[in-house]
């Protein structure tokens, strides 16, 4: 169904592609935004086309994950945008030179991307901390209430990120993710949640400012190849409003909106987060199926959301919400969590899935 905004002509599609025995659902819930030509949308139809083309290239995807996946030197793939503008498959490379990767699916186009490979940005290692600087170093240990995109972690887990303030309406949670506040499934309901996280100083349970209330269980490959799809990595801590504020430090995009955002492609987008503090991204693949290495272990995650630009995260930073950039009446509206990275991209789930998960909103601001 086509409807007017703005100059534009938005296509939203809800329902699933499914291949046979593979049984792969694939939801595109994202909007897709194309310039209207002349009076009364004459260029309609190719709106139609180009949504067409991305289902064409998601289905071309989907059939074609397991081999792709399978390939020694692939690390995921997505679909985006060629520097036409057509919707292509985008395959993944942990390196240069990967052999067997053909140029073209069925006859639809396919680019590949060398990114390296994909870990887990949060849990890192000790020798990976660095000392808070200055007072709005998020690194260090705030006063309570403490803000949100700031360093945080299980007691046994080094740190990542605070992503928000999440809420039932009758209860407070911290979210960020299981690998970040359940220890890769490890932790147990009622462990501490520390802000600053333990590498970064936090001590159980003076720093403590909530519990893990519940977690997403991450379901990892064993052995690899036989990888089950994950769709988030996500965990909530109970809290109070005492211990967590809903604004990011003082030089932070500041209190994210409640309305969620579905993802699209090209879409300016902004985080704050532990280690990298506030950065800037675009989405430059959807339906991201991605092959995710942990401390000891890989987990494949499906319906992902990938971001461009090296710079947009580092190790630490897992947990972090991504809002929309600009200053528009979109901005700030969240539409990811941060879980993963490599060189060059970043990887979030869809917040809209994490929030459902756990029977959540957003704790922000209406605008």
């Amino acid at each position: 169904m086509l409807a007017r905004r703005e100059g534009y002509t938005v296509m939203s599609r809800k329902n699933a592609i499914r291949f046979g025995a593979l049984a792969l659902a694939v939801a595109l819930d994202t909007y897709l935004l194309l310039p209207v030509g002349g009076p009364g949308g004459a260029k309609g139809t190719l709106a139609t086309l180009a949504y067409e083309d991305l289902a064409a290239a998601i289905a071309v995807q989907e059939h074609h994950n397991p081999d792709l996946l399978a390939m020694p030197g692939v690390a995921g793939t997505a679909v985006g945008f060629d520097l036409s503008g057509k919707p292509v498959v985008k395959v993944y490379l942990t390196r240069e030179n990967v052999a067997g990767i053909p140029v073209s699916l069925d006859g639809h186009a396919l680019v590949t991307e060398v990114t390296g490979a994909f870990t887990a940005w949060g849990d890192m290692p000790p020798e990976a901390a660095a000392a808070a600087n200055d007072e709005t170093d998020p690194k260090r240990s705030f006063a309570r209430p403490v803000p949100i995109g700031v360093s945080t972690g299980q007691v046994d887990v080094t740190a990542g990120t605070i992503g928000a303030r999440v809420t039932t309406g009758a209860e407070v949670f911290a979210l960020s993710n299981n690998h970040v506040y359940a220890n890769r499934n490890e932790a147990n309901p009622g462990d501490k949640i520390l802000q600053p996280g333990r590498v970064d100083g936090g001590i159980d349970p003076t720093d403590a400012i909530g519990t893990l209330h519940e977690y997403e269980p991450i379901r990892f490959c064993s052995p690899f190849p036989n990888c089950p799809a994950n769709r988030i990595d996500a965990a909530i801590a109970a809290t109070t409003t005492d211990n967590l504020g809903n604004s990011t430090p003082s030089n932070g995009y500041g209190t994210p909106q409640s309305r969620v955002l579905e993802a699209r492609l090209g879409m300016e987008v902004q985080k704050y987060g532990r280690t990298t503090g506030h950065t800037h991204g675009k989405i430059s693949g959807l339906n991201a199926t991605m092959n995710v290495g942990f401390r000891d272990n890989t987990a494949r995650f499906s319906g992902q959301i990938v971001i461009s630009g090296g710079g947009f995260s580092g190790p630490g930073d897992s947990g972090s919400l991504i809002v929309a950039g600009g200053t528009g009446p979109d901005s700030r509206r969240p539409v990811g969590l941060l879980f993963a990275g490599s060189q060059s991209s970043t990887l979030a789930n869809p917040i809209g899935l994490v929030l459902e998960r756990f029977g959540v909103r957003i704790d922000g601001t209406d605008r």
